[in-house]
């Protein structure tokens, strides 16, 4: 059985205009071990539907799912007070920016405990220990003084490597990491990318990376799921979507990525035309028809996710004339 199933999962928000549909049918399964990577521009829905399976959604959005589980636990019935014996321990998320989702009032020592101590029964003397042993596994030199410290006193790579091990203070099953190497610079992106990958290995979890870089994906996840106004459009294995990507979207994705050895020093990088459409009121057809040039009038229809290879779907009906094309 697989760790996390998702099937038909739906976030909306009632707004003054109308209903914002921000997550529209989204599914997918993860196994133990497994890195799912979800990917998309801003606004795509991406961080809405981690959010959703952590249950941690804003007051206003309603969530709705066919199928939500997680180890055997249905997660949509599931009540609040069921979640927040998963969050944080079977289940942990590293959010996309240290900064603020550290607490600046608290030391780095209280906040990483705090979780343990609230999941697990042990004396405030063992959850320091354990939370030196993991400040030191995540690569923080000097990790005993490190707890005395508070957020502001730690550079963006070692806040970042804070969260890390705040979420792996209870040994989750399932981590859901928002944007891990958002604003680090390139060498510090590649050492956590590193660390997530290790880690993942040594402690037998599943991931999901939510990202907007697919060179950190490619090195990274196991399979893909692209997300476009909410929705996914294509997914597969890793090594199938970069070797073959089926849809619009996705090519449109790939073509703005600078190839070594194929783009010329001071070329144009490949740009995709147009706007992402309003997600508020009903919504049918092909979300990117109006920036892909390869619509049609029947674009303007229902739009089934279909197999394009075994393991790899698409969400496209123009598929013949993008080969064609190619």
């Amino acid at each position: 059985m697989a760790l996390l199933e998702v099937d038909n999962l739906l976030v909306d928000f009632a707004l003054g205009d109308g209903v914002l549909h921000a997550v529209r049918g989204v599914s997918f399964s993860l196994e133990r071990g497994e890195t799912l990577a979800i990917v998309g521009e801003s606004g795509s829905g991406k961080s809405m539907t981690s959010l959703a399976l952590m249950n941690l959604l804003p007051k206003r959005a309603t969530r709705h799912a066919d199928r939500l589980v997680f180890d055997g636990i249905d997660l949509a019935s599931a009540p609040e007070t069921r979640m927040r014996g998963l969050r944080g321990n079977r289940m942990a998320m590293i959010f996309q920016e240290p900064m603020t989702s550290l607490n600046p009032s608290y030391t780095i020592g209280n906040q990483l405990t705090e979780a343990l101590r609230t999941h697990r029964a042990v004396s405030p003397a063992e959850a320091r220990d354990r939370a030196v042993q993991l400040l030191d596994k995540v690569g923080i030199p000097a990790a005993a003084r490190r707890l005395n410290q508070y957020p502001h006193q730690l550079s963006g790579g070692l806040r970042q490597r804070v969260m890390i091990a705040m979420a792996l203070m209870c040994g989750p099953d399932l981590i859901i990491a928002d944007e891990p190497t958002t604003a680090l610079d390139v060498t510090i992106q590649a050492q956590i990318l590193h660390l997530l990958a290790d880690l993942k290995t040594e402690f037998g979890m599943a991931m999901i990376l939510i990202s907007h870089d697919l060179g950190v994906v490619a090195r990274v996840a196991d399979k893909v799921a692209v997300m476009y106004a909410g929705e996914v459009v294509e997914s597969a294995a890793s090594w199938q979507l970069f070797k073959a990507p089926r849809h619009p979207y996705t090519r449109g994705l790939l073509n703005c990525i600078p190839v070594p050895g194929r783009t010329a020093p001071g070329a144009p990088l490949g740009a995709i035309p147009g706007q992402a459409p309003t997600l508020i009121g009903a919504q049918r057809g092909c979300a990117f028809r109006d920036r892909c040039a390869f619509a049609a009038a029947e674009c303007a229809g229902d739009i089934p996710f279909v197999a394009v290879a075994p393991g790899h779907h698409a969400r496209c009906i123009r598929l013949n004339a993008l080969e064609a094309a190619a």
